[in-house]
């Protein structure tokens, strides 16, 4: 009898003790994403401030191992069907608002705060899916040389790949006089010295080659405002002269707009093969 009483006593603690534990791990590993709670396309949808800038993160129903995500530049929402594909498969989808900076040394800056803030505090991947489309090509390529360790892959899509082509305009493109200032200011360079300026992601992708990171790029092939000639044709025959991985989807007839694929399987194959090795 006190053999019995002993037992139950012990697997009476047992029991207590593995509920306890897995009570405290999920309370380390639930969300807690502070800011307004939302919709988006049926996920749950956070926005919240990394220190003064706009954030997001979408949660997909059932994550993948591993806390995968996928983090967009700029145009949040546009041509969302690649990310609600990727939603599906058990991604997270981050954002922050960027798209004044451009790229700049600021951009990859507050970039690196928000990649800190979801790796360290909620434990996402530490090689996210850098999604860039236009502009956000720029922002993606900058952050993703000054980190090529802490990239999985990219999908661009009529990526900016040299900001003398947009917003210069010193090409085929007409450019935009605004953002081009912007550039001056945010990079600060004379105009002189922005068209020697060796920091372009055509200019500097040995850091992204040693690491062999794939890159897949979406393009017309008629863009009259980031041309494709100055942008990932450059970028792609560069890329794979330094024998690095580099796919591109080149769309007939079709000019900046509309971004993405219809059917994004293609994009979403890419992704999947490289992030679940």
């Amino acid at each position: 009898m006190q053999k019995r009483r002993i037992c139950f006593v012990r697997n009476f603690i047992i029991l207590n003790l593995v509920v306890l534990i897995s009570g405290f791990s999920f309370f380390i590993f639930a969300e807690e994403f502070s800011g307004e709670k939302g919709d988006w396309n049926g996920f749950e949808s956070y926005e919240f401030e990394v220190g003064q800038r706009q954030c997001r993160v979408v949660v997909p129903k059932e994550a993948a191992a591993g806390k995968l995500w996928v983090w967009r530049a700029v145009f949040w929402g546009h041509e969302p069907q690649t990310e609600i594909a990727l939603l599906n498969k058990g991604y997270y989808v981050a954002f922050i608002s960027c798209s004044d900076l451009l790229g700049s040394p600021q951009n990859i800056k507050e970039r690196n705060e928000f990649y800190n803030f979801l790796t360290e505090k909620h434990g996402f991947s530490k090689k996210p899916v850098l999604i860039g489309m236009s502009r956000g090509g720029l922002c993606s390529l900058r952050w993703a040389i000054a980190n090529p360790t802490k990239v999985s892959c990219l999908y661009i899509d009529a990526p900016v790949c040299d900001f003398k082509s947009w917003p210069g305009g010193k090409g085929k493109g007409k450019g935009s006089v605004g953002d081009w200032q912007q550039v001056l200011k945010l990079y600060k360079l004379t105009e002189e010295d922005a068209l020697k300026f060796d920091g372009n992601p055509i200019d500097a992708l040995k850091p992204l080659a040693e690491q062999k990171v794939p890159i897949l790029s979406v393009c017309g092939d008629s863009d009259e405002a980031v041309p494709y000639e100055e942008n990932t044709a450059i970028l792609a025959e560069r890329y794979k002269k330094m024998q690095a991985p580099i796919e591109v989807i080149l769309k007939p007839g079709i000019g900046h707009h509309p971004h993405s694929l219809k059917a994004p399987a293609p994009i979403v194959e890419f992704i999947l093969k490289n992030t679940q090795k």
